[in-house]
């Protein structure tokens, strides 16, 4: 019979980053993006009951039992540590596992902007890191943190829906606190987090408006805050921000969030072309005079892309500028650069001007 342990060994050995468990199928593990069975045998209702019953905690199985669904961080002596979603589906359990790639990696490891590094040297303001799901946002998070703590002496404090990559202390100080275990809501941790002598502070989403209210407001009174949230490009996640306000106070939101932003990066994972993994494409956002002019003023996400097509020596490029540059460095196809593009045609065109083929 399948257990929790064969599983989790199952993912790191074959070095996947999902694993998807459900009732009458084989398990499946996705690799490089890439979804495809395994050759464990289906899995029936009672096999996953008895992983949860490991797996869950009673206040995660009471939380599953009232939501349909839970997420819980579980660690296994040198396999590695895993964040897992366990949820309802025609009436039986399911489970979602990522495998956490252990420690922080550095920045300069994972392919990123220059400018990047630059931003994780902020002593105040609002950084987020953005992107769909498993796009490296954990990976880029992580990194950032890691710098500050490697590089100067903080009280770095973190809110997560679970703890996912484990920091260790160098030059700061690393409080890691869970939702549920350690503290109740976010906006609740947000409000004590002074009290707590936090420098730098980490929440791991923002999904209601009082938590993008706490946010702002920490980066307000000095603190350098970062945070992780799902958007597909770094005017989008200037919206997202905005909307969270209701409407007759997003005319002060806007400005305040203008007021903290240090810089918004998103990104995409894509297939490298030699076959080697994927790399991802970075979409960068910084904050400079005309960005704070244009997101006080309401601007709308074509005049924030547009900036920051012109704002390179800033530090700053749109998706499609990344794309291009994977391209003339042969790091990925034509077919998956196109595919990727805000703008496919716009990249084609681009393409030709530079004088590469764009047949796709």
């Amino acid at each position: 019979m399948t257990d929790l342990a064969q599983l989790l060994h199952h993912l790191a050995e074959r070095r996947g980053s999902d694993l998807i468990v459900k009732v009458g199928s084989a398990p499946h593990l996705r690799v490089d993006g890439h979804l495809q069975p395994t050759d464990m045998d289906p899995m029936g209702p009672a096999q996953i009951e008895a992983i949860l019953t490991e797996l869950l905690p009673v206040q995660k199985a009471e939380e599953l039992l009232e939501r349909g669904e839970v997420d819980v961080a579980h660690g296994v002596a040198g396999v590695g540590r895993f964040r897992i979603n366990v949820f309802r589906q025609r009436g039986s359990l399911s489970l979602a596992i990522r495998r956490v790639v252990p420690g922080a990696p550095a920045i300069a490891d994972l392919n990123l902007p220059a400018v990047v590094e630059k931003l994780a040297s902020e002593e105040a303001g609002l950084i987020v890191v953005a992107g769909p799901a498993a796009s490296g946002k954990t990976t880029t998070v992580a990194a950032l943190l890691d710098h500050v703590n490697a590089t100067r002496a903080r009280h770095i404090v973190t809110l997560e829906d679970p703890i996912e990559v484990l920091l260790s202390d160098k030059q700061s100080l690393v409080s890691q606190r869970e939702i549920g275990s350690d503290f109740r809501s976010v906006p609740d941790a947000l409000r004590r987090v002074g009290r707590q002598n936090a420098d730098v502070i980490f929440v791991s989403d923002i999904t209601e408006a009082a938590t993008a209210e706490g946010v702002v407001s920490e980066a307000l009174s000095g603190r350098l805050v970062i945070v992780s949230m799902p958007a597909l490009t770094a005017a989008e996640t200037v919206t997202r921000l905005v909307d969270f306000y209701p409407p007759h106070l997003q005319r002060q939101a806007r400005y305040s969030i203008a007021q903290v932003l240090r810089g918004v990066v998103t990104q995409r994972l894509l297939d490298r072309v030699d076959g080697r993994g994927r790399v991802p494409a970075v979409e960068v956002l910084i904050g400079t005079q005309k960005v704070r002019e244009a997101i006080s003023a309401g601007g709308d996400e074509v005049t924030i892309e547009t900036l920051m097509r012109e704002g390179e020596y800033s530090g700053m490029q749109t998706f499609d500028q990344a794309l291009l540059g994977l391209y003339q460095d042969m790091v990925i196809s034509v077919r998956d650069a196109v595919s990727a593009a805000t703008r496919p045609e716009d990249l084609r065109i681009a393409m030709q001007h530079a004088g590469m083929a764009a047949a796709y």
